[in-house]
């Protein structure tokens, strides 16, 4: 498998196994989350991210290694902090780490990432405003506590890196981007839609391309999510969607694609993952298998190589993304 620099942790690979596995998104027995396991380090996966709200996907990681992962292989994690008293941002950082260290029986990880959206302070969302406390982290408290205590954890060695997930208010990822110290990585939206889904909550454009294009400019790794849409840009989506949903409203907007996929005579999860690989800026794209079937299509499309620049117009000419 092809490999990439993702910031200060050097090569990994091109594919990350993100936390599907977890029995989060669809079903899937224990034994066969860890085969999937086995089989992504088999293919040559050699970054595994994951979180707390993934459900299982830290204990069967830590299950599947007993603590002593192959050579090589990466760890990252996250913690959905919020917007705290500024005096408990410390505390509960290091909580959630801590959890997560024990669950996967690691005295470390490579990257730990702030998962919850970033906003200005006064920003009003679009979306459940009056909950925003909850997912999103206020960009003071993120410049004054969370920034020094990723850097602590950093230095104290329980962390090798620190990131932030780049699907809250452009804006506000754009400064912290420009905040020093920058964070190591960032997760960042990949798909040939442009699209966050259900997780945007702000009337602003996304500009996911925007905001990997800043990140590598300033030096920081870039993980690509969501390539297939949360289901959007698979043939048919393997969970109930409420009518309103705006990944079922993605979903069939995406109908011209599914189109084009049938002329090619490609299943469309495996043409999504292929384009999210194909996009500049982008080091690692996270997949959200959960079997080894799954993770057998987009093994095959990072085989199959970057589209050609004539393919790749022929995608972007259905105007699906913005």
């Amino acid at each position: 498998m092809r490999t990439a620099t993702l910031g200060p942790l050097g090569e990994v690979s091109r594919l990350t196994l993100g936390g599907g596995i977890g029995q989060i998104w669809g079903e899937v027995t224990h034994d066969e989350a860890l085969a999937t396991i086995y089989a992504a380090i088999d293919a040559g996966i050699t970054l595994l991210d994951c979180a707390p709200t993934y459900r299982n996907a830290e204990a069967f990681l830590g299950e599947a290694f007993g603590g002593d992962p192959p050579a090589g292989v990466k760890f990252t994690t996250k913690c959905q902090l919020g917007s705290p008293n500024p005096r408990d941002v410390p505390a509960a950082l290091e909580a959630s780490l801590a959890d997560s260290l024990a669950a996967l029986r690691l005295p470390r990880v490579d990257v730990f990432f702030l998962h919850s959206n970033l906003h200005a302070d006064g920003f009003t969302y679009a979306h459940g405003d009056a909950n925003k406390d909850r997912f999103s982290t206020a960009l003071s408290i993120y410049e004054n506590e969370v920034v020094a205590t990723m850097e602590r954890l950093k230095a104290d060695g329980r962390i090798g890196a620190w990131g932030i997930t780049g699907i809250g208010v452009p804006t506000a990822i754009l400064a912290a981007l420009d905040h020093t110290p920058r964070p190591d990585v960032v997760q960042v939206i990949a798909n040939l839609m442009d699209s966050p889904g259900a997780l945007k909550r702000y009337a602003e454009p996304a500009k996911p391309r925007e905001i990997a294009a800043a990140a590598k400019a300033r030096g920081v790794g870039v993980m690509g999510i969501r390539a297939v849409q949360a289901g959007a840009l698979t043939a048919a989506v393997d969970r109930e969607l409420s009518p309103n949903s705006p990944d079922r409203a993605d979903y069939d907007r995406a109908a011209p694609f599914r189109a084009l996929c049938a002329r090619w005579g490609a299943d469309p999860a495996y043409v999504a993952h292929r384009y999210a690989l194909s996009l500049p800026n982008y080091d690692t794209v996270v997949l959200g298998v959960k079997n080894r079937a799954e993770l057998a299509m987009c093994v095959a499309a990072e085989a199959g190589g970057p589209y050609s620049a004539e393919e790749m117009a022929e995608i972007d000419g259905l105007g699906l993304a913005g």
